[in-house]
């Protein structure tokens, strides 16, 4: 055993003894103890790991959780404007009194807490996050898997009236969240999962969904503007035949957020579109991180990732297609790029292409780069004001991303939320 491995796994247990362990739901209790096994056994990420080379993870592995400041907003959550369920989390933990009563036609929800046994959920709970543990590793997600002390259990039989809103506030300074959340969308029904919310001074979220065939899952977050977050998030979605996955993350500022997204296409003829969208100032990282199977013929996958940095903010993508063999006819499209608005701050990229299919369409790009002089001199012509110009210029860079959001009142209203940051950053 080499004494990085030790470390890490001293790292593990240090992190356990700090949270101790939940008192585990009856039907939950065989994928805990699962969790805590590969836990143990791989420690927790270190910056000597392949995946975590650009990013630290110490805030988010060390046994106590970070202090972060609570600011006040006097702005209007998002998606506030949406008839929606909303069910809220004030600092990792279910808020039965601010959120909306949990019974929707075609849908079934309970909590990850109840102890009654939910048979589905058994059958999900901390499988997906299992098979995505290979060929990476993903410590935190185990650790996830084995903590979790709350979340949402999301089975979705046809197509509900209105989107469910999972909303997060952060109330304490030194709150430590640990949230799973598990989705099921059977055969033909469709759901729109929504997400915003400061959750807590860490915090540690996972969210296993499995899409069965001719089923669609549109998820849309936005991670707003609390200064001193520290999250890690992981998405593993399983897609059936015929099936739909879209995805649009949202980053104002935070001191560090990662997202990570695993899919995997097990049905002929699914789409699979992942986005992202972050502004980042000052102390900031922000990583994207996304690992796609495609294993099934014909699917469609689409990442597409644009990051704003400026005053030594960074953002890092690494984004990875697999192409296993057998799965013809899968067209791949991969893109991330940054607009730096200063010499200080970095974009720090890893595209990836592995393919043992001879028919396929795959391709990646990354750019990085400062604003354009020539078209911010051509508004500034036309008496923009310099701020102002700016502001339209980042607005158009990210606009591709936001895009990839098939709601249209949803894309506006990120879309509206863009601009009152920028409107705000250029006032501050």
């Amino acid at each position: 055993m080499t004494a990085i491995l030790k470390s890490k796994q001293a790292a593990a247990e240090s992190r356990l003894d700090a949270a101790g362990l939940p008192e585990a739901a009856g039907w939950s209790r065989a994928a805990r103890e699962e969790a805590l096994v590969r836990l143990r056994k791989m420690g927790l990420p270190s910056r000597r790991d392949e995946y975590w080379k650009y990013t630290r993870p110490d805030t988010l592995t060390q046994a106590e959780a970070p202090e972060a400041a609570v600011f006040a907003s006097d702005e209007a959550p998002v998606f506030d404007s949406f008839e929606r369920l909303k069910i809220v989390f004030v600092d990792g933990v279910f808020s039965a009194e601010e959120s909306d009563d949990l019974a929707l036609e075609g849908i079934e929800i309970a909590r990850l807490a109840d102890l009654a046994d939910i048979s589905w959920a058994g059958e999900l709970y901390g499988v997906l996050e299992t098979k995505g543990q290979s060929p990476v590793e993903r410590p935190l997600a185990a650790l996830n898997t084995a903590l979790a002390s709350d979340g949402v259990l999301i089975r979705c039989v046809s197509t509900p009236s209105k989107p469910v809103s999972l909303i997060y506030r952060h109330e304490n300074s030194r709150s430590d969240a640990v949230l799973h959340h598990v989705v099921k969308v059977e055969a033909g029904a469709s759901l729109t999962l929504l997400e915003n919310g400061p959750a807590a001074a860490r915090f540690n979220k996972c969210l296993e969904a499995r899409v069965a065939d001719g089923a669609a899952l549109h998820h849309v977050r936005a991670q707003g503007r609390d200064h001193e977050r520290r999250a890690v998030t992981h998405m593993f979605v399983e897609l059936g035949r015929e099936s739909v996955f879209k995805s649009f993350t949202l980053t104002v500022n935070g001191r560090l957020t990662r997202n990570e997204c695993i899919i995997e296409f097990t049905g002929d003829d699914a789409i699979a579109h992942v986005a992202g969208a972050a502004l980042g100032d000052g102390d900031f990282v922000h990583d994207d991180t996304v690992f796609i199977t495609h294993d099934a013929v014909n699917c469609e996958s689409r990442q597409v990732f644009k990051k704003v940095l400026r005053n030594g903010a960074t953002g890092v993508f690494q984004g990875k297609i697999l192409v296993q063999p057998g799965a013809q006819k899968t067209d791949g499209y991969q893109k991330s790029q940054s607009l730096l608005l200063d010499g200080d701050s970095q974009f720090l990229a890893k595209p990836e292409l592995e393919i043992y299919a001879d028919d396929v369409a795959c391709s990646h790009g990354s750019t990085s780069g400062a604003i354009d002089e020539d078209a911010l001199f051509y508004l500034r012509a036309r008496g923009v004001p310099h701020n102002m110009a700016t502001d339209l210029m980042t607005l158009a860079f990210l606009a591709e991303a936001v895009e990839e959001i098939e709601d249209e009142g949803l894309k506006g209203e990120l879309t509206g939320r863009l601009e009152g940051w920028l409107l705000r950053r250029a006032r501050g």
